[in-house]
């Protein structure tokens, strides 16, 4: 039998891995205050009750009622929106908003309560736009956009806004994790795992493409391609690409990632 645990683990398997977490929180960081001292920043605006529930919206240089709304990933278990700030920088360049949401973490909730966070701040950030809404996810952040893309959580005028979801190596069928360690902090049952696997789901009536890096693990091609396959979606498999690295292409306003991203 498989090792799930090994299978679902990628910084043993990225070189460097360690230096990638570092990296992405002193980058995040300065990009705040730059954008802060522009005035184009607000930070851990109140979406729920929890210390948690927080968000921060950027805003570009001219006026824009588009956004792009990006969800981090971790497991479910670990970071917040302070590692990621800077990978606003290719949207805000071609002049979209860009905000991003924590989440309460397991084992504290389970990952149903965090959909259905991720609803609510989707449905708070709406209100500071009047334009185009856009979902970009990475890893738990996949799932989770894509668990938005099905449609029974949102609002359906915040759905009729969302104009595409990309979940970039997202786990979309949940039950494999049932077989890992990590489920000591999910708690998932078979059925919660049905219940909230995007793939088992409705395909989505917006439009949807998920991305993944060639260089990643077996398993998130395969969980890629299950909910693109399920979806009859576009999949893009970057060359040259990990885990970790396959998401600063958001850093970049005319990466094939954001032009397909913001303007398809």
């Amino acid at each position: 039998m498989e090792n799930l645990d090994d299978a679902y683990a990628n910084a043993a398997h990225i070189p460097n891995a360690d230096r990638f977490v570092p990296h992405w929180e002193e980058t995040a960081k300065a990009f705040r205050e730059t954008q802060l001292q522009a005035g184009r920043a607000y930070l851990d605006m109140a979406y729920g009750p929890t210390e948690r529930q927080r968000f921060d919206h950027f805003l570009p240089s001219g006026p824009s009622e588009d956004i792009l709304i990006f969800v981090h990933g971790g497991y479910w278990l670990r970071f917040d929106k302070s590692y990621w700030s800077h990978l606003a920088e290719g949207a805000l360049d071609l002049g979209w908003q860009v905000a991003m949401p924590s989440y309460d973490l397991c084992p504290s909730v389970r990952i149903s309560d965090i959909s259905r966070q991720i609803a609510k701040a989707v449905e708070k950030i709406g209100k500071r736009s009047t334009g185009k809404i856009v979902l970009a996810g990475h890893s738990a952040g996949g799932h989770l956009v894509a668990r938005m893309a099905v449609g029974d959580l949102l609002a359906p005028e915040v759905m009729d806004r969302i104009s595409h979801v990309m979940p970039i190596s997202p786990v979309g069928d949940l039950r494999p994790l049932r077989q890992t360690a990590m489920n000591d902090s999910f708690e998932l049952t078979q059925e919660d795992a049905i219940a909230e696997s995007p793939t088992l789901m409705p395909k989505p009536t917006c439009p949807v493409t998920v991305w993944v890096g060639a260089n990643e693990r077996p398993v998130f091609i395969d969980q890629a391609q299950w909910l693109a396959h399920a979806w009859s979606a576009d999949i893009i498999i970057e060359p040259e690409k990990h885990h970790f690295d396959v998401i600063e292409s958001l850093e970049e306003a005319q990466s094939d990632m954001l032009q397909k991203l913001l303007n398809s």
